[in-house]
Parts: structure tokens; sequence; C-alpha cells
């Protein structure tokens, strides 16, 4: 790897000149919309189940981080990695962007006055949730960036791209 980082100086690597404004928007924004898939997936359900504030958002904070790494999982694989590697890659790829923007998301859900009891007919339910994914967007950049500058986060997937 250390070879090939220093042969395609200019292509994606694991490299901190690698860890640019963005590519690290770049790296959020894929996290951004498995997140969002599953915490839209997660709401929904729960919402129209009819059940409580805490199983509704658990359901949602699983699904965001399944198909967060689901969609990891299925560009490395697609490069040629087996199953157990590329499930190796997503976590150490995913897991600290996926936390933050999930832990930022909820938390701006659950300060947002009356959010919490929004049914899905409500403008509120929908607007809190898009807003909430924005801010989430905003503060997880920053730690994508820290992150790919080490050589980790979304830079172990980069190593991976064609």
């Amino acid at each position: 790897m250390e070879h090939e980082a220093h042969t395609h100086h200019g292509a994606h690597t694991a490299a901190p000149a690698g860890a640019t404004w963005p590519t690290a928007a770049r790296a959020t924004l894929h996290c951004l919309t498995g997140c969002a898939i599953g915490e839209v997936l997660g709401m929904v359900i729960g919402t129209a189940l009819g059940w409580g504030n805490v199983p509704t958002t658990v359901l949602a904070i699983a699904l965001a981080f399944f198909f967060g790494y689901s969609l990891t999982l299925r560009g490395v694989l697609k490069a040629g990695l087996g199953l157990r590697a590329a499930i190796r890659v997503a976590l150490a790829a995913d897991t600290l962007s996926i936390a933050v923007m999930e832990l930022i998301d909820n938390g701006v859900i659950v300060l947002w006055p009356d959010a919490m009891d929004a049914e899905l007919a409500d403008a509120l339910f929908w607007v809190s949730l898009a807003i909430s994914l924005v801010i989430a967007f905003v503060v997880t950049t920053p730690v994508n960036k820290w992150m790919i500058g080490r050589g980790k986060g979304h830079a172990v997937v980069h190593r991976y791209h064609h």
C-alpha cells in the first residue's frame, strides 16, 4: 500500500494529502446517504406502527448503521475484496462517521420542540428530520477530514477504489 500511495500521488490515497474538504464532504455525503435511508425508514416504520419514541429511535439508528455499512460493503465487494475483509473495511471506514452523524441527527430531533411527537403527515416530522440530517452533515464533515488525514475512516475505503 505504501508504494502505491507514493506512485499515485494525486490519486485517492490514505496519505494525509488526500484530506481535503471536498474529499471529506464526499465521504460524509456517502455516510449521510446510508444514514438518511436508515433513519427515515426507521422513523417511518416506528411512527407508522405507533411505536414510542425510544423503540422508533433505536430502530432508526440500527437501520442507519446497517445501510451506512451496506453502501460501503457494496463498493468494496465490487472492488474484489472478500466478505470478511470487506466487513473490516466497512467497520473501520464508517463507524465513527455514522456514530457522530446519528448522535447529532437524533440530538437535534430530541431537542427540537414537538419533533419527537410529530406524525408522518406532519410537516414538522419531515422538516425536523431533513434539517437534523443537514446539521449532522456539517458537524460530521470535519470529523471525516480529520480521520482521512490520519489514514483512517474513508481513507481505508479509497484504497480499494479504481
